[in-house]
């Protein structure tokens, strides 16, 4: 053949190809680094709810998805990411985040970049091929259901673990394991239920001596699928969150579980089925990194998993130092190969010293000449500042920084650098990851890149940080705790700027009935401190919609930001900053100080966070086994109490007290800090203000922390100066939270009495019956009854006492405020409680709609008489120190109970301890359904300031005889009227003296 039909060949080859693959084009792949996801929903027919998707990328945000189209199996959605991965979280849900199943699902078997799955109503099974729909439906269980749970732990320890079921929508129930079984432990239990459910919650847990909740492994699980006779039977593995409906869908292969660098030269590794212990161990394991292979000095079997020349856990000693910017993997033959996380490294001395940075310039350190920036990254090989021209802009200017001492990176930009939008990028092993600064001090909308800002011109015209309301002793507090979308949303609340910061500066608001509202309002109650929920930057409202959001916040992004969607304009990231500050400013100029939600105790994802990002591992607890540790209930706890992280909550802290004036901090979820960062920081405000309060929750959580490190309850007296909940006499008004229908003193309790008795003496410790906390002062408890979490007290009075009447309900709230606003301690109340707030019944209302969650101004309107009777209490507390005292010698000294039939408290505050004309004051309350008649300290006239009907400090009556009759549910506080015997013995003198001088003149009138 010539060269010129071998041309003429090729060609024509080569057209016949392009027309091959015009008319019939290859199967479609996905372009390396891409990620496709297909998303198929069975949606219930009987069900109108708008379901979405909201997905995330492990380790990156979440994002709303829509079904956007349909087939024969139902709607389906096709989710398309530029970047690759190989796990992505879903959800399906509705707008008001209710759930189609519990539990978080993750996709994680791709081929070539795509996923397709298919979900079917109910079920949290997902399915990778197109199962049959009429399963679709689950079996109801009937009457009397048999549930067998097996379950393996691969570390062999069962000691304490054990169920907690419930029905779905119902109260749960523990059951132990019973058995074993070839697997491992098995528990075989019945459901009582007449109606029959058709999910059964799961959660595994571990239980100790006086706490039955010392750990649990996951969330909340649900039993989806149930047999034809309406049994079910599961398999559980310890680390795994599936439920598991057949052991053939089990991974019962032997694998490394966790390898662990906890040392600077020790790594720790477990296995999820035994090896055996022979000489030749050494010789199974390879030890290395980017660069090199570590040799190992010795192997040490960990003892307490070790069965029958059996092990799951060995610690690997290295004659090297590990290169802690490196990946480091480590290989076990049989056992398959792991790449090492940072453990216990991160908390040792030897961490501390190489990488602790003490210097206060972390973050962008800006001024008009340039911008130093400057990030710690111990971990990282390489790092990079990322510089934006646009918010939404995909990839930016990458400008390498400078490794500088303590782990710590550096680049400076000359120039006016205000409003320049950054991120970083660091590279751990082989991986590139861009974080947003943890210390930027604002941040484009939704939060996803940092903004360099001139603070000074974030000041309002009138901003005076020196200026702020009179305030001296904590007890003297009133704090009123409130949402900022909660407040104003209402139709009727007159206010403009809806569910914003400026919603809360504005005055002469009123209701349809002209009675004030928002700002007017709240001061006309006479609170003193106004304390908000969250709002630093949080993840879970998409800033970028203009459709109704709710949640309260406690889903952390960037701690040192605003939160943009109570800004008017969250695309400018000056305005949520000078915003913030006209409303602090406001507050202020009102006579009102202003406490800050803080949640540092978890972040709303670890895995996406910047710090986790930034140094992987480093700011999360995790237990034994490698596991992040779940406190908190969200999923990660913060570890507080390593320096760095301690660092950083200190100086988040203190920044915001001093850049925004915020006058007290309360901190969430306070037990699951540690407490020497709780007593840092009482220390760092005491330098700026030791005005500032702290109060927080100390409740007593499960964490990898020592007990005796948790700022909770029963360390209070290790942090002088920072308040607690006090969830004892919260209870013992009204009944537990947790449970519904359980009363308290107000609401039918005839137990109760010693728990209010206790915190009415501001938890200390009073005597041997009535105590707290132990030896702590007044200023470390927070008296309440109603805050944002669980129930509100007139839902709870109506769960507890379903037949009462509206004044029956009524009395009952109002001698719960009484007790409260007449307590030592500090007082705190839930806003919309002085006027009887309901959410429905909706006890966990974070992300419910407005309409449950927003104060509804009419509803003020119609229960005026409770509103003006709180006022009134507060007056009181205002007026008379003897509701204040600061110390537990003066309360011990002062307060004396009587002695009262039982359901009644009566007490005095007795010797002039409130230091004005008032002698004795005695304070009752009448938590029985009936009259009680109590004996008071003396026989003398008493002026009645608070009754059943109104409360303040004018005289409403006066009583004598030494006895008072208090009605049905009803507070009294009466004083003694002193007889002035000074003034008597004047008027007696000087009427005398008048007598004597009239005597003799009429005398000498006479002799005249």
């Amino acid at each position: 053949m010539t060269k010129k039909k071998s041309l003429a060949a090729f060609t024509l080859v080569v057209f016949m190809l392009i027309n091959l693959f015009y008319f019939f084009p290859p199967k479609q792949t996905f372009a390396q680094g891409k990620t496709k996801l297909i998303i198929h929903y069975a949606k219930d027919p009987n069900t109108n709810k708008d379901w979405n998707l909201w997905i995330w990328p492990a380790g990156k945000d979440g994002k709303k998805y829509e079904f956007t189209k349909k087939d024969d199996f139902g709607p389906y959605a096709v989710i398309e990411f530029d970047e690759s991965y190989d796990k992505v979280g879903f959800i399906v849900r509705t707008d008001d985040w209710e759930k189609d199943v519990a539990e978080d699902r993750f996709v994680d078997k791709f081929k070539d970049g795509v996923a397709e799955i298919w979900l079917l109503p109910g079920d949290a099974e997902i399915y990778y091929s197109k199962p049959d729909k009429k399963n679709s439906t689950p079996v109801k269980l009937k009457e009397q259901t048999k549930v067998t749970v097996h379950y393996y732990r691969y570390d062999g320890k069962y000691d304490g673990w054990n169920l907690w079921i419930w029905p779905f929508g119902k109260q749960g129930k523990g059951y132990n394991f019973t058995g074993k079984d070839s697997f491992g432990v098995v528990s075989t239990f019945v459901i009582d239920d007449t109606l029959g459910v058709d999910k059964l919650g799961i959660i595994t847990r571990r239980s100790e001596p006086n706490n039955d909740w010392a750990e649990k492994e996951f969330g909340d699980r649900f039993i989806t699928k149930f047999k034809e006779d309406g049994s079910a039977e599961i398999w559980l593995m310890q680390g795994d969150e599936r439920v598991h409906y057949s052991m053939d869908t089990l991974d019962l292969t032997q694998k490394l579980v966790s390898a662990s660098i906890d040392g600077i030269s020790t790594i720790n590794i477990e296995v999820n089925f035994p090896f055996e212990i022979n000489d030749t161990l050494k010789d199974k394991i390879t030890i290395k990194d980017n660069e090199k292979t570590y040799t190992i000095k010795e192997i040490k079997v960990d003892e307490s998993t070790k069965v029958d020349n059996k092990a799951r856990r060995l610690s690997i000693v290295l004659n090297e130092k590990l290169a802690l910017d490196k990946t480091i993997t480590v290989e076990f033959k049989d056992y398959g190969i792991k790449t090492a996380t940072f453990g216990q490294i991160f908390s040792s001395k030897e961490f501390d010293e190489l990488y602790f940075y003490s210097g206060n310039d972390l973050g962008a350190n800006y001024s008009k000449e340039k911008t130093t920036f400057k990030v710690w990254a111990p971990t990282a090989s390489e790092a990079k500042l990322v510089i934006y021209s646009k918010w939404d802009d995909k990839q930016g200017k990458e400008l390498a920084m400078k490794k500088e001492e303590k782990g710590v990176w550096s680049y400076t930009l000359d120039g006016d650098q205000n409003g320049t939008i950054y991120t970083y990028k660091v590279k751990i092993g082989d991986s590139w990851n861009e974080a947003v600064d943890p210390y930027a001090k604002s941040v484009t909308v939704n939060g996803d890149k940092g903004v360099v800002i001139d603070l000074s011109k974030t000041n309002p015209e009138k901003w005076n940080p020196k200026s702020k309301p009179q305030f001296k002793n904590p007890v003297d507090a009133v704090i009123y705790e409130l949402h900022i979308r909660d407040l104003s949303v209402h139709p009727n609340s007159g206010i403009k700027n809806k569910g914003k910061f400026l919603g809360l500066t504005e005055t002469g608001t009123k209701t349809k009935k002209g009675t004030p509202t928002g700002l007017d309002y709240i001061k006309s109650l006479g609170v003193t401190h106004i304390e908000i929920l969250p709002m630093f930057d949080f993840a879970s409202i998409d800033e970028t919609s203009t459709k109704p959001q709710f949640n309260w916040g406690y889903d952390p992004k960037n701690y040192n930001a605003p939160e943009g969607s109570y800004s008017t304009d969250p695309y400018n990231p000056i305005s949520r900053v000078s915003e913030l500050k006209t409303m602090v400013q406001t507050l202020h100029d009102n006579g009102l100080r202003v406490i800050m939600d803080v949640v540092y105790n978890h972040m709303y994802s670890a895995e996406a966070a910047n710090f986790n990002k930034l140094v992987p591992g480093y700011f999360f607890r995790t237990d034994a086994s490698g596991k992040l540790t779940n406190g908190s209930g969200c999923g990660n706890d913060v570890a507080s109490e390593r320096s760095m992280a301690r660092k950083f909550i200190v100086e988040s802290v203190v920044y915001w007290a001093k850049e925004y004036n915020v006058d007290g901090f309360r901190f969430d979820l306070m037990g699951l800090l540690d407490i020497e960062t709780m007593n840092t920081i009482r220390a760092e405000l005491d330098k700026i203000d030791p005005s500032i309060l702290i109060i927080g929750e100390g409740w007593n959580l499960s964490t990898a922390l020592d007990d005796s490190l948790k700022a909770n309850q029963k360390n209070a007296a290790k942090m002088p100066r920072i308040a607690h909940f006090n969830d004892t006499i919260r209870d013992g008004i009204k009944g537990s939270v947790f449970n519904h229908n359980e009363p308290g003193f107000v609401n039918g309790s005839r137990s109760s009495q010693f728990k209010v008795m206790s915190g009415i003496v501001g938890g200390i410790d009073y005597s041997s019956g009535i105590s707290t906390w132990g030896n702590i002062e007044p200023v470390q408890s927070v008296v309440y009854c109603e805050a944002h979490d669980n129930n509100t007290l007139y839902d709870k009075l109506k769960f507890t006492n379903p037949n009462a009447s509206e004044e029956e309900i009524k009395a009952m709230h109002k001698l719960a405020g009484a007790i409260v606003l007449t307590s030592q301690g500090i007082p705190f109340l839930h806003a919309g409680q002085e006027f009887m707030r309901t959410k429905q019944g909706n006890d966990n209302s974070y992300n419910a709609s407005d309409e449950i969650n927003r104060l509804d101004w009419d509803r003020k309107d119609q229960n005026i008489d409770v509103v003006e009777y709180y006022k009134g209490l507060i007056e009181l507390r205002k007026n008379h120190p003897a509701f204040r005292m600061p110390t537990a010698e003066m309360i011990k000294k002062h307060l004396e109970f009587l002695d009262t039939p039982t359901n009644v408290i009566a007490y005095t505050l007795k010797d002039n301890a409130n230091g004005d004309k008032w002698k004795n004051i005695v304070v009752a309350f009448n938590g029985t359904e009936k009259e009680q008649k109590i004996t008071l300290p003396s026989r003398g006239k008493y002026c009645v300031v608070v009754n059943g009907q109104k409360a303040g400090v004018k005289t409403l009556e006066t009583v004598s005889g030494g006895t008072l009759t208090l009605p049905p549910k009803t507070a009294y506080v009466l004083y003694e009227k002193t007889t002035n015997y000074a003034l008597i013995s004047a008027v007696v003198i000087l009427v005398g003296m008048l007598g004597f001088v009239g005597y003799h003149m009429y005398s000498k009138l006479n002799k005249k």
